[in-house]
């Protein structure tokens, strides 16, 4: 007789079907948090590797990124369900409805396969990621949401493993057109916040920079001084008008308090050879 499992196995069993849909979900907002950072921080020309962020720091930035994309998919869900549930009862317009969905959605496929198709011709169009997969997805869905209101009107065949194959692969389409597509929105969304950064950049930290060499910067509004010379004093340029962009593991990513095309992200290693002084903002108590 086998004994009723007791309260720590019935524990663990449960942890083995909650982690793995947690770490997909981790992974999930931790590359969509990466591809936002990457396009964020390339606008300044530094590449994301470099800073040194953690699994964590990607994963606390995806929330900006994901949220438009999981506003629209839960606006259309909601639609659908609406309509659905209107129409389940009506058999004519159900059967209008899945006639119709059916068409649109081959329609809107094609339209996606073919803009696939031409990637070689058309990568270079802006809009390229954002409405194929969008045209990918939503005909996909379409055409299987098209099938299943068809069936509704009529006694449904048993299902072949062609059949179950074929539905199968629908619904991989639809999920990697909606990962493709949410991967476009959070590279936007890095590159929109960027600008909006570039646009403020007097509100970032202000930070004055005191090096033992020159750095011959050439960002403009960048103001070098040469510092007096005493014993014991091992720095003699002082940098102001610097801004801190990002802090890294072990260096500090510095640009102009003014956005210009000639300017430049200076790299700053913490290991003893720069002093930094951070300003308090101009806004008295």
């Amino acid at each position: 007789m086998t004994p009723e499992p007791g309260r720590f196995e019935r524990f663990v069993e449960a942890g083995k079907s909650v982690i793995p849909p947690l770490t997909l979900v981790s992974t999930l907002l931790f590359y969509f948090g990466y591809v936002s950072a990457r396009s964020q921080y390339e606008y300044f020309g530094v590449d994301v590797d470099t800073v040194g962020l953690g699994t964590q720091d990607y994963i606390m930035r995806s929330p900006q990124p994901l949220l438009t994309p999981l506003l629209v998919f839960a606006a259309a869900g909601a639609g659908a369900v609406a309509v659905h549930a209107a129409v389940r009862r009506r058999t004519r317009a159900a059967t209008r409805l899945g006639r119709a969905g059916q068409v649109t959605g081959l329609a809107a496929l094609s339209a996606g396969l073919l803009l696939l198709a031409g990637y070689s011709f058309l990568r270079d169009w802006r809009l390229y990621g954002l409405v194929t997969p969008l045209l990918i997805a939503a005909g996909s869905t379409l055409v299987r949401y098209g099938s299943f209101v068809r069936r509704l009107t009529r006694e449904p065949p048993d299902p072949t493993p062609l059949r179950r194959v074929s539905t199968a692969l629908g619904y991989v389409v639809i999920a990697v057109s909606a990962f493709w597509l949410t991967a476009t929105v959070a590279q936007w969304s890095g590159r929109g916040l960027a600008m909006y950064e570039a646009s403020r950049l007097d509100k970032l930290p202000s930070v004055i920079l005191d090096t033992k060499e020159s750095l011959f910067l050439r960002s403009p509004g960048v103001q070098e001084t040469k510092l007096p010379a005493s014993d014991g004093q091992t720095f003699h340029y002082r940098y102001r008008n610097l801004r801190l962009l990002i802090h890294g593991k072990d260096r500090m990513f510095l640009v102009a308090d003014r956005w210009s095309a000639g300017s430049a992200t200076v790299v700053v290693p913490l290991d003893g050879s720069v002093r930094v002084q951070f300003q308090f903002q101009n806004q008295r108590p």
